[in-house]
C-alpha cells in the first residue's frame, strides 16, 4: 500500500510538471512524462532489492550505470545552464526551465552525444533494472526505453524547428544516445 501512495504523490508531481505537455502530445515532454512513470514503476518495484547481494554481477552493472547516469545528469545540467543561454524567449510552455536554451550547447558530453539527460534516464532506467530482472520490471524497462526515443525524437524536431540547420548539421555528427554507438 505504502508504494502505491509514493507512486501516485510521486505520479502527482509529474503530472503538474507535465501539465502543458499533455495539450500538445507529439511534444517531448508528453513521451517524457510516460518514461519518468515507467523509471519510477522499476525504482518502486525493485525498492527491496536496492541492496541485496551487493557484488553480484547484476549489482555491478546496476551501480555502474547507476553511476553513469547521476555523472551524466549532473553534467548535462550544468552545461545547459552555463552555455545554453536560458531565455523566455523561448516561450514554448512544454519545455522545463532547464530547456529553454536559445544557444545551441556542443561542448562536454554534448560533443557527442544530443541527449545526456535523456541518456541519464536510460541508465537509470536499465541500473534500476538490474537491482531484479524479471518479467514485470523487462517490460518496464521497455517501456521507458521507448519512450525515451519517442522523447528524443520529438525533442529533436522541436531543436530542428529553433535552432534550424545549425541543428542538423549537429545531429549529422553527433549519436543520440551513448557516443559512437547509438
Amino acid at each position: 500500500m505504502t508504494k502505491i501512495i509514493i507512486f501516485g504523490v510521486i505520479s502527482g508531481f509529474l503530472v503538474s510538471v507535465s501539465w502543458a505537455s499533455f495539450r500538445r502530445p507529439r511534444s517531448h515532454g508528453f513521451y517524457r512524462f510516460f518514461a519518468w512513470e515507467a523509471i519510477l514503476g522499476l525504482v518502486l518495484r525493485n525498492i527491496e532489492a536496492w541492496f541485496a547481494d551487493p557484488f553480484s554481477l547484476r549489482q555491478i552493472a546496476s551501480w555502474t550505470l547507476l553511476t553513469f547516469s547521476a555523472g551524466l545528469v549532473v553534467h548535462g545540467a550544468y552545461l545547459l545552464r552555463r552555455f545554453g543561454r536560458r531565455s523566455e524567449r523561448r516561450a514554448d510552455e512544454t519545455l522545463l526551465g532547464l530547456e529553454k536554451t536559445t544557444s545551441l550547447v556542443t561542448v562536454g558530453a554534448f560533443r557527442y552525444i544530443r541527449h545526456p539527460l535523456y541518456s541519464s534516464l536510460l541508465f537509470l532506467a536499465w541500473g534500476t533494472y538490474f537491482k531484479l530482472p524479471e518479467i514485470a520490471t523487462s517490460v518496464l524497462v521497455l517501456m521507458a526505453s521507448a519512450f525515451l526515443v519517442l522523447t528524443a525524437r520529438a525533442d529533436e524536431a522541436e531543436c530542428i524547428d529553433f535552432f534550424g540547420a545549425e541543428y542538423e548539421k549537429y545531429m549529422r555528427r553527433t549519436k543520440r544516445f551513448i557516443p559512437f554507438i547509438v
